[in-house]
């Protein structure tokens, strides 16, 4: 059997295809949700790989029989959960061409077309969303973009760099007393970053938000740990920002906190992967006014830009502060291009030495749509998420929990109904609260009473198969988030999930208020 048969391969793609265009016209036919436990497959599947070969239909007849079912649905209209997957043709082309390919670009001269595409894309983009000029390529001031996997690598690769720089300004020996910036909202990919950095764990900062402002870090906040910070004697090495946080898809003020970080000499990446999509429409941009204050700026195509997984796109203002930590040189990778230095080595602005042709998938995706399109998509999720913020607020048992900014809209069974007499069975209190034993309600037994009711209704939701949607807590309160961007999502399926949050939320309502 020939590893690359090129009829055999025009056959089995043929039959790949088929099976794919008919799995997305059924997505949404299957559970969105995984219903399966775990251990599962152990149990379907042979315990040793085959001694021969098997035909590539029974393959996929394995796949349609034990994996479909039983995969958890990203691409099914009906999914709300966590961020978006988003998919698309164009990247789905782009993807299968950069694999076809399989070309390993970590140096210019492995693939010049891999390197110059990407470095081009990046700044058709970094254009696109307004970026200064000092992220771009164009600028030929040091700035530039490079496409890596996930925000995970660029949080690492970015706060590497800031550590670097400020260890060449105060000694390598110096390293214990750097300090890393955070807020209570900022991904856990921060942390781990610093902890895959070096920086002590009890040099990471975790600032307080509230959600009086809507849960996005004060500058004063910021200001205040970095000065107690200083007065310690540690040094302020790096704050990450973030526009769309994860729960709750909050907002920090990127211009004034660049300010405060900047007067003490703290590198800031803005970290926008679920919402950076987003900032091409005018309508939005003004959520990273300031940003020419940051050191670098990230966002995920692949969360809601139809890039497919994975594609995060990076830019820096100053790509010598990535390539002085991460450039390695050894003599099987010198060349003349390099040591000419008028060329990109893009394994020297990541972790790993290889990479895929990663910038067709975006190519494809950016000329496909156009902006024009890219943005009519953006905005109709956006519009589908004001629908269901809207149906959430028609009804009197729910609440809206913090202002919708993008198309994330978290909410939840309202306290004032969870806790009123018809539905706790109890006695009065002077606040008209009642708890399930007849006592008095105290604040935390009221937080556990009323977040456990909305635990219940998303696990009584998500349980359905019918809708996914996933939850965070903040200040204590767990909240459900419904998520809409993906791809195959139209209005009626958000007023269908609307309508089985309704049913559950009467069903668990009117259980309890019987007990």
């Amino acid at each position: 059997m020939k590893p690359l048969d090129l009829d055999e391969f025009k056959r089995q793609g043929y039959m790949m295809i088929d099976f794919l265009v008919d799995y997305h016209r059924n997505v949404a036919n299957y559970p969105v949700l995984s219903q399966v436990q775990p251990g599962y497959l152990r149990k379907l599947l042979p315990s040793s790989t085959p001694s021969n070969p098997e035909p590539f239909g029974n393959i996929l007849r394995d796949v349609k029989q034990h994996i479909v079912p039983r995969i958890t649905h990203c691409q099914s209209p009906n999914y709300f959960a966590y961020f978006p997957s988003s998919s698309s043709i164009a990247g789905l082309m782009g993807e299968m061409l950069s694999t076809g390919f399989s070309v390993v670009g970590f140096n210019w001269i492995s693939s010049p077309a891999a390197t110059e595409l990407e470095s081009i894309v990046m700044d058709w983009l970094g254009q696109a969303l307004k970026l200064p000029e000092s992220f771009l390529f164009s600028s030929n001031v040091g700035g530039g973009g490079v496409m890596l996997g996930t925000t995970c690598e660029a949080i690492l690769c970015t706060l590497v760099a800031a550590r670097d720089k400020k260890l060449c300004h105060i000694g390598k020996e110096n390293l214990k007393k750097l300090v890393v910036y955070g807020s209570d909202q900022t991904h856990c990919a921060l942390q781990k970053a610093a902890s895959v950095a070096g920086i002590h764990q009890e040099n990471f900062r975790v600032i307080k938000t509230k959600k009086s402002t809507s849960f996005a870090l004060s500058p004063d906040s910021l200001l205040a740990a970095i000065l107690h910070d200083i007065e310690n004697g540690l040094v302020p090495c790096f704050f990450c920002a973030t526009v769309g946080t994860t729960t709750t898809a909050a907002v920090d003020p990127i211009g004034p906190l660049c300010d405060v970080a900047k007067y003490y000499g703290i590198w800031v990446h803005v970290d926008a992967a679920y919402a950076g999509g987003a900032l091409i429409c005018p309508e939005f941009r003004h959520f990273i006014d300031g940003v020419e204050g940051a050191n670098s700026f990230s966002f995920n195509a692949h969360k809601w830009f139809l890039a497919n997984v994975t594609c995060c796109c990076l830019w820096v203002k100053d790509s010598s502060c990535l390539t002085n930590s991460l450039s390695t040189n050894p003599q099987y990778l010198r060349n003349k291009a390099s040591e000419s230095n008028q060329v990109i080595d893009y394994k020297d602005w990541q972790i790993a030495l290889s990479r895929k042709f990663q910038s067709l998938k975006l190519w494809f995706v950016l000329r496909t749509y156009g902006l024009d399109n890219l943005k009519n998509f953006l905005r109709n999720h956006v519009k589908m998420a004001k629908t269901f913020e809207d149906l959430v607020k028609k009804d009197k048992r729910f609440e809206i929990f913090v202002p919708r900014y993008f198309s994330l809209v978290c909410f939840r069974v309202s306290p004032l109904v969870i806790t009123k007499k018809s539905f706790c069975n109890g006695t009065n209190d002077e606040e008209g609260h009642y708890n399930e034993f007849g006592g008095k309600i105290i604040n935390d037994d009221k937080k556990r009473l009323v977040n456990e009711v909305n635990r219940k209704l998303l696990d009584s939701i998500n349980g359905s198969g019918k809708a996914y949607m996933t939850h965070g807590i903040v200040e204590g309160a767990f909240v459900i988030r419904c998520a809409i961007g993906a791809t195959l999502t139209e209005e009626q399926h958000v007023i269908m999930a609307w309508n089985i949050v309704k049913e559950h939320a009467t069903s668990i309502l009117s259980k309890r208020s019987k007990a």
